[in-house]
């Protein structure tokens, strides 16, 4: 249920002849993503698909047998004393963290329409969509929103949050995504889209984007409170000025009548993930962005520059922002929607600087960004393409960070993510093709894996797509990874399977990256999880086996010849699924000791190497052993160990 402090009234909606996805409500779909998955696969290449490089690799379940315990080790590698030894049963009580065990009591599969915590566990709501956030705002009132008032109070629905300290344990700065606004949810007597008003459009607007909150400790336990008027607070929305930095800054494809410089730029949209840099500011994705931007009149399509983003050239957009702010009508500025689509900077501790859009990091639907240091001090940036059959990136800064808190070595860091090489992924099976039969014998090297590549299309300063600039590949990442693969077949990157977050282990340097899910495969190969799985369908309440990968995976990597190299290896962490069914792999572990998990989509470390999981729009459910019947459940946060002699989650 919404959480407001004036319940809205509910309208009936208008959407529900679209087709259902997962948990995911209908309405969610359409405003999350613009029915992503309905719409035509962007990527017309032929590049490999993950699902071809590992088309054996899991084709039997009796590969666990084969590994058994020992298997966690092989895939996951140890973690260190804290996170690998004293592992205790899974489903022991308690909310308690020995040597870095995960102790909780697992929740039972629900459909709730309540937030549903572990035995010893509880929560609270710290933040409300409408609750005051900068100086001065005003209390939230439901029938009397203006879109003044909704630039200085807190967003609408979350994703990420960053949390960084101000005064030990006690302050601290809590950063929020706004990913999209519900405007059926959000305005009494809602009807349509169309029937908005200007001032209802600039409501939503102002609901996107980030807030930054401070907050402090209630007493000594876990729960924190916002702090009303704090200094540091601050809303950035669809219309902040931001500011371009990198090679891309400036150059043709970014200049509008607004700003001929191209070099300025108003807002953020859609952003999903993120991430914190050792330097203390946070990173925001600009993710399903092109559902903002309609055509009121003819519009050609470059190269296929709209078409490759799923930006639609022949209407309005679904929330028809172009009728208050013509900036999101193609027609009027072609190039506006090529100012979306990057990393956001912001530097939460200074709420009077000027948040940058860094095109060095490249531009496609960015889940998030993630930073890590390399042995020779550059700054690494991992970063998945949230779409179907699109790919995964990696940046590399040409500076060096600079450790310390002192304001020049702050300075200098914050300028790392503006110059840098953009790299794409390839991966590649290594595993003896006649050793890999589907009998479930290890082949010789010891597991099914493989290794990867990562390809250049930025390096040294230098385009490395023949006949393209830095501006252009940095602008069209998609296009310019396209073409390297098209010029030179062994350069083709892998078509994933919505790459979505990827975050690096803090104890073993692993890099892990969470595919949700692709159940637009037509061709279905029942040896091949990635291709062919068990489904719950809500509609029947029953399983079906259905082509596609609905369930996603996990997988994990480690940089070969160094954190800032080309080289890796990889290996599959997490066959998503029901653990009954044949096709679900679980790191090796006993899958009668595991609780199902579909379509992981944000990850995360505990300070031990625990990954947890949060998933998305989740498609399955357990069947009941006694009744043999299947009922659906909520998505849910997962915990999984990567390294010890049990799985927990």
């Amino acid at each position: 249920m919404l959480d407001t402090p004036n319940s809205p009234r509910r309208a009936l909606l208008p959407f529900l002849d679209s087709k259902r996805h997962g948990s995911r409500s209908h309405v969610t779909c359409f405003y999350k993503c613009g029915n992503a998955c309905d719409s035509a696969i962007p990527n017309p290449t032929d590049h490999p698909t993950f699902a071809d490089v590992v088309q054996t690799a899991f084709s039997r379940r009796s590969m666990l047998k084969a590994a058994g315990v020992g298997a966690l080790v092989v895939v996951a590698g140890p973690v260190g004393a804290a996170a690998a030894d004293d592992r205790t049963r899974p489903g022991r009580p308690g909310g308690s963290s020995t040597g870095g065990a995960l102790t909780f009591t697992p929740v039972e599969q629900n459909l709730e329409d309540e937030l549903v915590t572990a035995a010893g566990y509880r929560y609270s709501v710290v933040m409300r969509w409408g609750d005051p956030v900068e100086r001065g705002a005003r209390d939230f009132d439901i029938d009397r929103q203006t879109p003044e008032a909704q630039a200085a109070q807190f967003g609408y629905n979350c994703d990420y949050i960053g949390f960084l300290p101000l005064d030990g344990d006690r302050r601290a700065l809590m950063v929020v995504n706004h990913e999209y606004t519900n405007e059926e949810l959000m305005f009494p007597g809602f009807t349509s889209l169309e029937a908005l008003t200007p001032d209802q459009k600039r409501i939503a607007m102002n609901a996107h984007g980030i807030s930054v909150v401070e907050v402090q400790r209630k007493g000594n336990g876990g729960e924190w409170r916002p702090v009303r008027n704090g200094e540091r607070n601050r809303r950035i929305t669809a219309s902040t000025p931001m500011e371009f930095t990198g090679p891309a800054a400036g150059s043709e494809y970014l200049r509008t009548t607004g700003d001929p410089s191209g070099r300025r730029v108003l807002g953020t949209l859609n952003n999903c993930a993120g991430g914190m840099t050792p330097w203390g500011t946070t990173l925001h994705g600009e993710e399903n962005f092109n559902q903002y931007f309609g055509a009121t009149g003819p519009v050609v399509d470059t190269e296929g520059r709209y078409k490759r983003y799923g930006i639609g050239t022949t209407a309005p957009a679904s929330r028809r922002w172009e009728t208050v702010d013509e900036r999101f009508d193609l027609a009027r500025e072609p190039n506006e929607a090529n100012r979306f689509g990057w990393v956001v900077e912001v530097d939460p501790y200074d709420p009077h600087s000027t948040p940058k859009k860094r095109t060095a990091l490249g531009r496609f639907k960015h889940e998030g960004a993630n930073v890590r240091i390399a042995e020779d001090g550059r700054v690494v940036a991992y970063s998945g393409d949230d779409e179907r059959f699109d790919y995964i990136y990696k940046f590399v800064s040409r500076e060096r960070y600079r450790a310390g808190t002192d304001e020049a070595a702050r300075a200098h860091n914050l300028t790392l993510l503006e110059d840098g090489d953009l790299y794409v992924a390839r991966f590649t099976g290594d595993s003896p093709a006649a050793e890999v039969d589907g009998t479930g014998t290890l082949p010789s090297d010891g597991e099914f894996d493989g290794t990867g590549r990562w390809i250049p299309l930025v390096q040294d300063g230098r385009s490395k797509v023949p006949g393209r600039d830095v501006a252009w590949v940095l602008t069209f990442t998609r296009l310019a990874a396209d073409e390297v693969g098209r010029a030179d077949a062994s350069l083709a990157p892998t078509r994933m399977d919505r790459p979505e977050d990827i975050q690096v282990n803090p104890v073993n340097g692993r890099v892990y990256a969470a595919l949700t899910n692709n159940s637009n495969r037509t061709t279905a190969d029942e040896a091949n999880p990635l291709t062919a799985s068990w489904a719950f369908n809500p509609d029947t309440s029953t399983y079906e086996r259905r082509s596609g990968n609905r369930n996603g995976h996990v997988i994990e990597w480690e940089e070969t010849d160094g954190i800032a190299g080309q080289r890796f290896a990889w290996r599959v962490f997490l066959v998503c699924g029901d653990p009954q069914k044949p096709e679900t792999y679980f790191a090796g572990f006993d899958k009668s000791k595991v609780s199902a998990i579909s379509c992981p989509d944000n990850l995360e470390f505990d300070p031990a190497g625990n990954l947890w999981i949060s998933t998305d729009g989740t498609v399955l459910s357990r069947v009941n052993q006694q009744s043999g019947t299947a009922a659906g459940t909520n998505d849910g946060l997962f915990a999984v160990p990567t390294a010890g002699p049990e799985l927990v989650v």
